[in-house]
This record gives structure tokens, sequence and C-alpha cells, in this order.
């Protein structure tokens, strides 16, 4: 098989088709870009879960006059509390928080922020945090041993505030990756109407070459050929547009939460990572749509 020959057709097939190839590219990165942005998503939602499976508590907030008048959980209102809770199976450990600790920790999460200057520490509850020993079975055991009981002013589960995260980042991979599967459908029909098109402006030399011996396989090459290129370098244009996204709008979105840890932030390794799964996606995906093109619609 001469090299030349298949070089020469899919750089012609590629310059004639012009527009139309362009448009293909143009689709093709647009949809694996939507994959590349759902796959950083479930990227974040897994590390986020290996984040936070080991650090959510459940909080056993105090009523107000327990927490000022007990600073250290020595009086029998609060030992009592920790004692139950310390007594549960369930439960891991029980560390208490007093009101000037409570505060601090605010005073940390919103730094620089008008809501750190107007809060004071009568303002903020002594707090019991509960390590669960069983994240599943722990925190509705924890709920019915601190209910009506002296003293609580309310059961706070860490994973009902962090389920509305995941939620989100769930929700933000489902679009996505929804779109790009719209995009994907209009990226097939491109390639499809491509090779079509290309393969019949080149009816008559194909013909030739047929008559002169050639097979069926060596003159459908360089079709597939050419559904391949337009598949990688819409990959790459994808590829380029993620990173440029990180710079330029992911970082700037996510650099709150991320530097107070809500969710770990997307580095650069991440979106490099993602792009090399796109280019074997796109070539893939290319060649198959050229190939069962040709063997159903096109004669060549």
């Amino acid at each position: 098989m001469r090299s030349d020959f298949v070089t020469r057709e899919v750089l012609t097939g590629l310059r004639r088709n012009v527009t139309m190839t362009v448009a293909m590219v143009l689709t093709t990165a647009i949809s694996l870009g939507l994959v590349g942005t759902g796959l950083l998503a479930v990227r974040t939602i897994d590390a986020t879960e290996s984040i936070y499976s080991d650090r959510l508590e459940v909080q056993v907030a105090l009523t107000q006059d327990v927490s000022a008048a007990d600073h250290d959980c020595t009086q029998p209102i609060c030992t009592g509390l920790k004692a139950t809770l310390e007594n549960s199976p369930l439960v891991a450990s029980v560390r208490f928080e007093s009101q000037q600790q409570a505060y601090e920790r605010f005073q940390e999460l919103f730094a620089g922020q008008s809501i750190a200057e107007i809060a004071r520490p009568q303002s903020l509850p002594a707090t019991l945090r509960v390590k669960l020993a069983d994240q599943n079975a722990g925190a509705e055991a924890v709920r019915q041993a601190m209910a009506d009981q002296v003293g609580v002013r309310t059961v706070i589960d860490q994973r009902d505030v962090v389920g509305k995260l995941f939620d989100f980042l769930a929700g933000v991979r489902n679009v996505t990756f929804t779109l790009a599967l719209v995009q994907a459908v209009a990226a097939l029909l491109l390639i499809s109407n491509t090779v079509q098109v290309s393969a019949y402006t080149r009816r008559a030399e194909v013909g030739v070459m047929r008559l002169v011996g050639a097979t069926r396989w060596y003159t459908q090459l360089p079709f597939l050929i050419e559904a391949v290129v337009t598949g990688v370098v819409g990959a790459v244009l994808a590829s380029i547009g993620l990173i440029s996204a990180k710079f330029l709008f992911i970082d700037d979105l996510l650099a709150g939460i991320a530097q107070n840890g809500v969710i770990p932030p997307i580095g650069l390794l991440d979106v490099v990572q993602t792009s090399f799964y796109l280019l074997p996606i796109g070539a893939l995906i290319a060649g198959i749509t050229g190939y069962v093109t040709l063997r159903l619609y096109v004669k060549v």
C-alpha cells in the first residue's frame, strides 16, 4: 500500500470539503469538551467523597443557658449527654466544643467576610461533635438518643449539608453529559455526511482504481483517516479548551469553596489526565462512524 497516495488523498479530501470539515471539528470539540467537563465533575465528586468519608460528624448543639454556663463540659447536663453518646456502640468519639472555640473556628472559616465581624461568641452554641463508627446507622442513633433531652438545642447531621453539595455536582455532571450526548449526535451526523460527500466527489478516481485491481479496503482507507483526523483535531481543541477554562473560569469559580476545604481544587494534572481520555474517544468514535457510513451508504 502506497503511503503517499493515502496521504495525498486525505489532504485532498480535507481541503475539498473544508467548510464541512471545520464544522465537524468544532462540533466534535464541543461534544468532547462537555464529556471532559463531565469527567472532571465525576473526579471531583469522588475526591470530595474521599475527603468527607472520615470527617463527617453529627453535631449536638446545646441550648443557650447550658452553653453559657458550661465552658468545658463539666456540668451535669453536658457530662450526662456526652456519656450517653459515648456509651453507644455506633459512636467512635465525642468532642466538646465551647462557645469560644466555636467562635474561633467560625472566624477561620469566614475570614475576611462581613459576617465574621458581626459574630460574637455568645451567638454560637456549644456543641458536642460526634464522630460516628457507623456512618449509616450512627446518625439516626444519635438523633434518637438526643431526642427530647434537656440541654439539647438541635442535632445537625453534616451528611445532610454535604449531600446537597453532592447533588449539585451530580447535577452538573448529568447536564454536561446530556449536552455532550446531543452534540455527539450532531458530530456523528456531520462525520457521516462529510464521508459521503468526500466519497461522492472522488467517485470517478476511486472507480478507476477499482478497475485496475485496488481492494475496497484500500480505496476506503483515506476516508477513514479523514474522519479520524477530524476526531483527533476536535479532541485536541477540546483539551485546549478545558485547560484554558481551568485558568480563565474554573479556578475563579471554585476559589472560595476550594480554599475553605469544601471541595478539592481541580488541578492542572486532573485536566491533563482527562484530556488524554478525549483523544482516543474522538479518534475511535470518528473512525467507527466513518467505517459504518462507508459500509452502509458508500460503495467505494
